[in-house]
């Protein structure tokens, strides 16, 4: 999976410091058990890991290398987001129609 740099720098970020990856890890799996399917919840995901970059980038030396301030433009954490879910959930059964029956005996 590639993830862009903004993606990168975030993820690096929240890798580097415990607390942070706690708080993501525990914020990915609740996100996931409250979303009806995956889209959903990497949707969902993907807002709150934008909203947490801008947050971050206002105050941490980490993100000086990409776009800064008033400017900074909205962009996918689309990959990031489908990546935790990967890592920190455990997989959703495949819905599977039942085996048919033997007909003949």
């Amino acid at each position: 999976m590639s993830l862009n740099r903004f993606e990168q720098t975030l993820y690096d970020y929240v890798r580097g410091h415990a607390e942070e990856r706690q708080y993501w890890h525990d914020k990915v799996r609740a996100i996931v058990g409250e979303s009806i399917d995956t889209p959903a919840g990497v949707s969902r995901l993907d807002s709150e890991l934008w909203r947490y970059y801008e947050e971050r980038s206002a105050v941490v030396p980490a993100f000086g290398d990409t776009e800064r301030g008033p400017a900074l433009r909205r962009t996918s954490m689309k990959n990031l987001a489908e990546l935790l879910i990967r890592l920190w959930t455990d997989p959703k059964p495949a819905n599977r129609a039942p085996p048919e029956p033997d007909i003949d005996g």
